[in-house]
């Protein structure tokens, strides 16, 4: 075994018995040993022993047969440094000209970083947008030997090609899939948060754009290298648990002072660079991994339905960073909601969606007031937004995952229900904290659920077909019997959600329904007892048509 680091002229079992025999457990142990090592901090020190336990667990990676090596490295540099000591290149254009984290390097490990930079875009160019590499390189070469061995380390996990276990995007594409797959999680996560970013009119797409940053620009070194020991053994999928933490953390901070933010990413980037003042590493480490998340063929799953939209909204694989338009609000017209009112509910709904502007469907002073109208505008469209507005004017709704299409799929007398957990139910309340980001009306929308949903909301509700079953499920956990229960349709009702009572039951005369409390989505009534509705209407995305309905 190499021993990379400060190792060459002294034996390494004298100098730290102790820590020399940590590494022996290490080499003999399997990748869920390491793992709870990794987790529990096992190499956390001294500093040689994650140095040798890092080259030993990255070159145990599984990469693509052929991994640009350390002789690679070496003629590349000769080719482009020649006897130069300090580079002045500038910087390769897949960093996005971003800086160069120092943490605890030197002028020459900054140099260092640099020159490993330069002969990773020459050894990748198909590789053009890429700003998490300058602080992943910074990290690791920390803990190499020298440049060739960190160049080494690095292209292993640029070349790893499971798609379910990423570790690098290299494209502006897949970046902006895994921001839009972040923002999906913590609308689940992390409501909150996303309620008062879209109230202020303030963009989510660009707030959550810097989640990555998050942890490899602005995260401190003692958390940063915490973080790298459970990323190289799990990929991505840490990456989005310890963003979600410090989201956490984050709202926490933010909701007493919200009226003094004038932006939110500023303001979310100064939180990252001092989370010492709201925990340590180790907390910050174990608040990420008691959060519930979706399995990785999930994430998978929701990363490439995210990536679809991004490409039929226009964004190649090619191209570097490209402008990706934003929903305009400002003309928009309705009966029930108001513009700010609708920006909050397009902040609730999954992001590939969102990209997209609302269209109307169907509304009863157009179409007229029977469920069979509603049917016949609202098929064929993947997913729709539900708003009522009853005579007395409360306003509440419910997003529709499916096409209600499916109602007729199903050969059977009673109702069947169908849907995914995509579904949610919605409702204006009295504002009595006055939240200044809407302060022009005293009620705000808000999703009444009373704890997260169980991760599992990602049961494949995609509008692409697939070969595979259209469920996807973790062996390890068993299914809710109240996960399928969201909508169910027939001539005479329309109902949202079905467990342990109605969230939402509308008439076939579309002039009153009544709302109940609602396991399905943990919810409260959405309104008290029956209703009588003033005006009803159904928006679908633009762009968006299910596969069911052709």
């Amino acid at each position: 075994n190499c021993s990379p680091g400060p190792f060459t002229f002294v034996d390494w079992e004298k100098i730290d018995p102790e820590a020399a025999k940590r590494y022996q457990q290490i080499l003999q142990s399997d990748h869920q040993q390491l793992k709870t090592m990794g987790r529990e901090g096992f190499w956390a020190m001294p500093h040689t022993l994650r140095a040798k336990a890092y080259y030993h667990i990255i070159h145990s990676i599984n990469s693509r047969s052929v991994t640009p090596d350390r002789d690679v490295h070496n003629e590349l540099a000769k080719k482009i440094f020649g006897e130069q000591k300090i580079s002045t290149h500038p910087v390769p254009e897949y960093m996005e000209a971003g800086e160069i984290p120092r943490y605890c390097l030197n002028k020459a490990g900054l140099n260092s970083v640099k020159k490993i930079l330069l002969c990773l875009g020459k050894c990748f160019p198909e590789m053009n947008f890429c700003p998490i590499l300058p602080a992943l390189v910074s990290l690791i070469l920390h803990f190499s030997e020298d440049e060739a061995e960190c160049f080494y380390s690095v292209c292993r996990l640029i070349c790893y090609k499971d798609p379910n276990k990423r570790y690098i995007d290299q494209t502006f594409l897949t970046y902006r899939a895994s921001c839009m797959t972040f923002g999906d999680l913590a609308n689940r996560c992390c409501r909150g948060i996303r309620k008062l970013i879209a109230s202020s009119h303030q963009n989510l797409f660009e707030f959550y754009s810097d989640w990555i940053m998050w942890i490899f620009a602005d995260l401190p070194f003692t958390y940063a290298i915490r973080v790298l020991d459970v990323y190289i053994l799990e990929g991505y999928k840490v990456l989005y648990r310890v963003a979600l933490a410090l989201l956490s953390l984050y709202k926490v901070s933010v909701s007493s002072r919200v009226a003094d933010v004038e932006d939110f990413r500023t303001d979310m980037k100064r939180f990252v660079q001092s989370v010492a003042r709201h925990c340590t590493a180790e907390n910050l480490l174990e608040r990420a991994f008691m959060i519930p998340i979706a399995t990785r063929r999930e994430l998978n799953l929701l990363f490439n339905a995210n990536k679809d939209s991004l490409m039929q909204k226009g964004v190649s694989t090619h191209q570097k960073r490209q402008s990706v338009e934003t929903v305009d609000f400002t003309n928009f017209t309705s009966s029930v909601v108001t513009g700010t009112e609708m920006r909050v509910v397009w902040a609730w709904i999954p992001e590939r969606f969102a990209l997209f502007s609302p269209i109307r469907l169907f509304n009863t002073a157009e179409h007229g007031r029977s469920l069979a109208s509603l049917y016949s505008h609202v098929e064929g469209h993947e997913p729709a937004v539900l708003m009522i507005k009853t005579v007395d004017e409360e306003v509440f709704g419910a997003f529709l995952s499916t096409d209600v299409i499916e109602r007729r799929k199903h050969e059977s007398e009673g109702l069947t229900y169908f849907g995914t957990g995509e579904c949610f139910v919605f409702m204006q309340v009295q504002d009595s904290s006055c939240d200044c980001s809407l302060n022009t009306t005293t009620t705000i929308l808000t999703c009444p659920t009373g704890i997260p949903q169980d991760p599992s909301y990602l049961t494949v509700p995609f509008t692409a077909p697939s070969e595979e079953p259209m469920t996807a499920k973790e062996p390890k956990r068993p299914k809710e019997p109240e996960a399928s229960m969201f909508i169910a349709g027939s001539d005479s009702q329309l109902i949202i959600g079905g467990d342990g009572g109605h969230a939402l039951c509308l008439q076939e005369d579309l002039e009153g329904g009544y709302s109940e409390p609602c396991d399905t989505f943990k919810s409260i009534p959405l309104y008290k007892g029956h209703f009588k509705i003033q005006a009803l209407e159904v928006w679908g995305i633009q762009n968006s048509i299910s596969f069911a309905a052709l």
